[in-house]
């Protein structure tokens, strides 16, 4: 958690927010009225985000810092309704500059990069197909945005864990009842919160039933700033866990817990990862990432992103091969 605001606007923000119901730590305890169900803001909060909201690529891709405090176990859930796929993979021979990479493939949506600082959990920087929002390709005042915290399909936090999904069709997850229900692309904003590395990040997978009804089973990739790594996967309805090894780990829409090498590489995208990760001792930096990502694009890759997560950069290019560079102060 990082403190950002100045302390003259704290106490003007404490002050707006004196007549709202409140839990012990100030925020209020449900959203005030006319906001979306996770939102904890004071009104001028919201404001202060919605304000902030700019488009900066023609995907369309918009960028947004959110304000203020939120619920990240209410509201909207994600029901994607095609598993188009992903790509995947952490590059982590020199763990003294690990990188984590993505290719996002899916339909044409428009997207948001998210900048959030909980007051009680990491900051981090993610990416959300905003269209799961039921937001429009013109968000512009849509207070929906202020749920966009629960969806995060990829990011990093300024701890130097990240974290990223891929459909896994053949996943399957046996609920047990003792656990609280989240959804499966809600988790990645637990995790985000919540987690500084992969031992902290796998506790709070096991700590949720992840909900898959009314879209594809998921599977996911973990990466810190050691260079730890690690996929989870849901195998006859039990979460497994597989530590990356070998300096990289990669991850597309095929099975890798309990698969061979050999097998996993007869997936083309998969294969192709995998043999430049071998052959360069699974040392890229963000440049030579991005020449990977770009030769496992498929014609519906909305972006591919890279996250190094000891310097805290993070280098995103879109569909149409527009360039953003953003920088996440890493504590």
């Amino acid at each position: 958690m990082r403190r950002i605001l100045p302390a003259a606007l704290v106490a003007l923000l404490l002050a707006l927010t004196s007549c709202a119901a409140a839990g012990p730590d100030g925020a209020p305890d449900s959203p005030p009225a006319g906001l979306p169900s996770a939102s904890r803001q004071s009104p001028a909060q919201a404001e202060r985000t919605m304000a902030g909201l700019r488009r900066v690529d023609d995907l369309p891709l918009y960028e947004m810092t959110y304000v203020g405090a939120y619920d990240p176990t209410v509201g909207t859930d994600a029901t994607p309704s095609s598993p188009f796929g992903c790509s995947l993979f952490v590059a982590a021979g020199d763990p003294g500059r690990t990188l984590f990479a993505r290719n996002f493939d899916w339909e044409a949506n428009p997207a948001l990069v998210l900048r959030t600082d909980p007051p009680d959990g990491h900051a981090s920087i993610s990416l959300v197909d905003i269209s799961y929002l039921g937001v429009g390709a013109d968000p512009t005042g849509d207070r929906r945005l202020l749920d966009a915290p629960l969806l995060p399909f990829d990011g990093m936090n300024e701890r130097g864990l990240a974290v990223g999904l891929a459909a896994d069709d053949g996943a399957t997850v046996r609920p047990d009842p003792g656990k609280p229900t989240v959804g499966s692309v809600r988790i990645l904003r637990l995790v985000l919160d919540r987690a500084a590395t992969v031992d902290e990040a796998v506790a709070v997978f096991t700590r949720y039933n992840l909900n898959i009804d009314g879209g594809p089973a998921l599977h996911y990739l973990l990466a810190d700033a050691t260079g730890a790594s690690a996929v989870i996967e849901f195998v006859d309805g039990e979460l497994r866990v597989e530590r990356g090894t070998g300096g990289w780990q990669a991850l597309t829409n095929v099975p890798v817990v309990g698969v061979p090498e050999q097998r996993r590489r007869a997936d083309r995208r998969y294969g192709l990862i995998a043999t430049a990760l071998t052959d360069s001792g699974g040392v890229l930096d963000a440049g030579a990432a991005h020449r990977v990502l770009a030769g496992v694009r498929q014609g519906h890759t909305r972006w591919s992103v890279t996250y190094g997560l000891r310097t805290g950069e993070v280098r995103l290019v879109t569909a149409g091969g527009g360039e953003r560079r953003y920088q996440l102060p890493m504590s």
